[in-house]
């Protein structure tokens, strides 16, 4: 028989990993309210990306009047979007306002530049980490909140940290990113998130998947490494994929 004080460990220990088992599922948003954004319009793959995260949302059960499309183009695929602009995609994101049970997701593809954030071409301005961290903290408040920030030195938003965050970013803060010429379809970092999502019970397992997809890719290409990023909040570490 264990010494006494192992035991009690034991079942502090099972007893701490029950709750916070009962309480990821309880996090596991039902539905989402959405933002997808595609920065540019001088490659076709930010706009490629943002047709199928709403084609997979669409498949998840996510009604179209809840996500909300911006681009460069203003048109992606078959759908009319907004024009992506600052003032356009942070003011989507802070009126998201989920109901109970819900969360939020954002996606956000496009070019960007080290210390300023993600290149938006309709206004040739920048969305950078601050703005996007209070517009979330407005339109999500507590909800669990799912944010993919896909372009070059995107780390930075991983700085967006809280606990009912997850922020998942294509590259370090200091690296670019990869895979935005005319001939490809979806960048490096979109096309390994695209493959990733269907099959993957949590966003936790989204990232793995994602970033193996990238080390793979890249090294085929011979580049240095983008090193994608994430922040998983303290409530939603294990958040599930629905």
């Amino acid at each position: 028989m264990p010494p006494r004080p192992i035991l009690v460990f034991a079942v502090l220990w099972l007893l701490l990993g029950s709750a916070d088992a009962v309480a990821a599922a309880a996090s596991s948003p039902t539905g989402w309210k959405a933002v997808l954004v595609a920065g540019d319009n001088a490659q076709p793959v930010f706009d490629n990306a943002v047709v199928a995260v709403g084609s997979w949302l669409a498949s998840r059960g996510v009604p179209a009047h809840d996500i909300h499309v911006l681009s460069a183009t203003q048109r992606t695929g078959t759908a009319s979007a907004e024009p992506a602009s600052a003032e356009r995609i942070l003011g989507r994101i802070a009126s998201l306002r989920p109901r109970p049970g819900e969360g939020c997701f954002v996606f956000i593809t496009s070019h960007g530049r080290r210390g300023e954030g993600i290149w938006l071409a309709y206004g040739g301005e920048f969305l950078r980490p601050a703005g996007l961290a209070q517009a979330l903290s407005a339109g999500c408040a507590s909800a669990p909140t799912v944010v993919i920030v896909s372009g070059c030195f995107s780390g930075a938003f991983t700085a967006m940290r809280g606990p009912n965050r997850i922020v998942i970013t294509a590259a370090r803060a200091d690296r670019p990113s990869f895979g935005c010429q005319v001939e490809r379809i979806y960048s490096v970092f979109d096309e390994c998130l695209l493959a990733a999502l269907p099959r993957s019970p949590t966003w936790r397992a989204v990232f793995t998947a994602t970033g193996r997809c990238v080390r793979g890719r890249e090294g085929e290409l011979e580049v240095v490494a983008s090193q994608p990023q994430a922040a998983f909040g303290t409530a939603v570490r294990n958040l599930a994929v629905r």
